[in-house]
């Protein structure tokens, strides 16, 4: 039973911070399954009569293997005797044996209980946090425990002695946040770490917790001394503790003659052999094996001591991910999971915060963290994971979100829009000046075509333009995409290669959409996991759907439809290697977890892929598209291969600058540098030697797109590193920018070449 009283009636007794937080706190640990198994209630800020009938029913209702805990957070007071009293809501300073709790009460209820152990934790202020006006007399000491001396299987831990106060924080008392105090900080955080476990048995005893907090509470506070009065046959365990230690198992003795053997090769055997027993879910083996491999590593000749070196490597504490960052509103706490890597003894660890704004509960597999937002602006932290073979770090970041201003628009004033005249049937043909003052109605398409009205010529994305490079759908003379005669275009006519292209193009759409918010890996989803990955995958899954939808478009079906497909095919490649190669990857290292999102990624890029080569096929298969390759001609063709080098080039210079500042990062980061580099080559080769140019401008343009996607990942990889030079990837989206812009002059240039000419 908590009892916490922190707001009082009577002006005279100041409230107190510490007590609803410190009720919180230790209600969440104590009620913590993982840690102990008591049954926790809470009385809160109730009036002496209550608190006094609480305590009555605890421990007349417990029975004799029952263990009691009573923790008091409150102000301590005493009389002109010099007794002692818990303060209520009620309590008056001048009343206290009508309005306070006495502890002579508590000491009669405890005498009477049939359990045989029972623990009282007294955190209060001794006759020290009064306001002024207040007539009590502070002479004397409140002497504590000689209040509670008396009985077997009885213990006190006060927060102080007969002479001190306790602590709330750095003061007696305060209006700032509410906060545990010293002593209750500690107590909850020797729990909840299992740093209360000296011993590391894997049990948190009373006489251990209260060195603990001994050593805490002078540490934090040297003007607070805890004190204590134990009457107990035995030891009494209060929680459990993850804090264990693992006493190695000694390993065989035909083992032991191996490690000893005067031939190295009968030595390498005995290290495979221990590098099994160092995976064994028996920890005591596998402790053993591991202080045999380490002795090995540092006392034997050269390549046996590598190779014992390697077989430790497999064991060293692992996390997933090197580092958390998370964003929530100012005050609010947002989650993360954090998991453990490796065999059972490497993932044996326990969690210690550099922060009380990170609180961390550890799970099977790993932890979870609330992290606590600020004020305002960005904390940094770490959590350091310790297991008995070795450590690792977990930095944690979290933004604190500024609330949206939202305007009152209350009082404006709305203006409505002046409606113009409506605009003349044949107004789109030019100026007004230019219409036909009267003439016949257009004839109707399959009619004799009229004289064609002069536009302007549009080079990309155009719909009725004469002219138009790319996307034209009913423009006469139209480059790519148009109908006309000898285009081998026939609205109505379905190829049923670009068909099925535009259908598994949308179908990877829908996959990639509805994998997104999935677990990729663990509880993690691709944007937390791989940051950066989503919006590559998001700009590819756009392209793909423009391309599937004018694939299956009849007006521009032909050409402009596959045409874009086929590009967005190539910029789908980076995804799919990717996917492919993590997991492969994985699945030689034996512990893949990878869950529907990352199934669903997979997918919808191998269906991309596909789709860009069927498209691909289907520009072949049109007998008006004459489809081939020829040399590349132009400056812009040659700028568009000269720029995707100089990205790759780019990207190739980022990624040695990151391994050189970190090979860890480095490795990771490989595959997103080299296939971003591949891609920014390939891309406008394929593009520029391709026949028509129409084709080649419209493969280059989604295929320039999915280049651009490809920043996200590889700046999420350099982002962390806040130290590393950018020269690569600023050189990268320079090259990349004005490749984009390349790709707008190819198109104009490819809308004035006559239709059907061939470079």
């Amino acid at each position: 039973m908590i009892v916490a009283n922190g707001e009082y009636d009577n002006a005279g007794l100041q409230r107190l911070g510490s007590p609803a937080a410190d009720a919180d706190a230790l209600a969440g640990v104590l009620g913590d399954r993982a840690i102990s198994d008591f049954e926790v209630s809470v009385v809160r800020n109730e009036t002496a009569h209550v608190v006094q009938a609480e305590i009555e029913d605890l421990c007349l209702e417990g029975k004799p293997d029952d263990v009691l805990l009573m923790h008091f957070s409150c102000h301590g007071l005493k009389d002109d005797a010099g007794s002692l009293y818990f303060a209520a809501r009620n309590t008056r300073p001048d009343r206290l044996r009508s309005t306070a709790v006495p502890a002579q009460f508590v000491q009669q209820c405890i005498r009477q209980s049939r359990s045989r152990s029972i623990v009282l934790l007294l955190d209060c202020c001794y006759g020290g946090a009064f306001g002024q006006g207040v007539a009590v007399r502070a002479s004397g000491d409140a002497n504590v425990l000689d209040s509670f001396r008396g009985g077997r299987g009885r213990a006190v831990i006060t927060a102080s002695n007969s002479i001190e106060y306790a602590f709330e924080g750095a003061r007696l008392a305060s209006d700032e946040p509410a906060r545990p105090s010293v002593f209750t900080s500690a107590l909850v955080e020797g729990l909840r770490t299992g740093e209360a476990d000296r011993d590391e048995d894997g049990w948190i005893a009373l006489g251990e917790l209260y060195e603990y907090l001994f050593d805490r509470v002078r540490e934090r506070n040297p003007k607070q001394t805890p004190s204590r009065d134990i009457e107990m046959q035995g030891e009494l365990y209060l929680a459990k503790s993850r804090r264990r230690r693992i006493k190695p198992s000694p390993v065989p003795p035909d083992l032991a003659a191996a490690i000893g053997a005067e031939n190295p090769f009968t030595r390498l055997g005995a290290v495979a052999e221990l590098r099994r027993r160092l995976s064994s879910a028996n920890l005591p083996v596998a402790m053993g094996a591991f202080e045999a491999l380490r002795a090995m590593a540092s006392t034997d000749i050269e390549h046996v001591a590598a190779a014992a070196s390697d077989a430790l490597a497999t064991a060293v504490v692992r996390v997933e991910v090197p580092s958390v960052r998370l964003s929530a509103p100012a005050g609010a706490v947002a989650p993360a999971t954090v998991r453990v890597l490796g065999p059972p003894v490497a993932r044996e660890v326990r969690f210690e915060a550099s922060h009380s704004w990170i609180a961390v509960a550890p799970v099977a597999g790993g932890a979870e963290l609330s992290v606590s937002a600020g004020e305002a602006g960005m904390r940094r932290g770490k959590v350091v994971v310790s297991g008995p073979t070795g450590d690792a770090v977990i930095g944690v970041e979290i933004e604190a979100l500024p609330e949206p201003v939202v305007e009152d628009t209350a009082f404006e004033p709305t203006l409505e829009p002046v409606p113009e005249p409506a605009p003349e049937p044949d107004a789109a043909a030019g100026p007004a000046s230019e219409a036909p003052a009267a003439g016949p109605e257009p004839e109707v398409a399959g009619e004799a075509e009229p004289e064609p009205v002069k536009r302007p010529n549009v080079a990309l994305g155009a719909l009725d333009a004469p002219n138009a490079a790319l996307g034209a759908l009913d423009a006469p003379n139209a480059t790519l995409g148009a109908s006309e005669p000898g285009a081998g275009d026939q609205p109505g006519a379905v190829d049923p290669v670009g068909g099925f292209a535009g259908i598994l193009a949308v179908t990877g759409v829908v996959l990639a959409v509805a994998g997104l918010p999935l677990n990729y890996r663990y509880d993690y989803s691709l944007s937390q996991y791989r940051p950066g990955m989503e919006t590559a995958v998001l700009v590819v899954a756009a392209c793909a759907l423009l391309g599937g939808v004018l694939t299956l478009a009849p007006r521009t079906r032909a050409r402009t439809g596959p045409a874009l497909l086929f590009g967005a095919g190539l910029a789908a490649v980076f995804g799919l290697l990717r996917f492919l190669g993590e997991a492969i990857a994985l699945s030689q290292r034996g512990d893949t977890e990878l869950k529907a999102g990352f199934t669903f990624a997979l997918l919808a890029h191998l269906a991309w892929v596909v789709a860009g080569a069927c498209a691909l096929a289907a520009l072949g298969r049109n007998p008006g598209s004459a489809l081939g390759a020829g040399r590349v001609r132009g400056r812009p063709a040659w700028a568009a291969i000269v720029l995707g080098v100089t990205a790759a080039g780019g990207w190739v210079v980022q990624l040695g600058a990151l391994t050189a500042y970190d090979s860890e990062d480095g490795g990771r980061a490989t595959v997103y540098f080299l296939l971003g580099a591949l891609l920014a080559v390939c891309v406008p080769v394929v593009a520029m030697v391709l026949r028509p140019p129409p084709a080649g401008c419209a493969v280059l343009a989604t295929g320039t797109a999915g280049l651009l996607g490809v920043l996200a990942p590889t700046f999420t990889a350099c982002w962390e590193e806040s130290s590393l030079s950018l020269t690569g990837q600023t050189i990268a989206v320079a090259a990349l920018v004005l490749l984009a812009a390349d790709t707008v002059v190819l198109a104009v240039q490819a809308r004035n070449q006559p239709n059907g000419r061939q470079a």
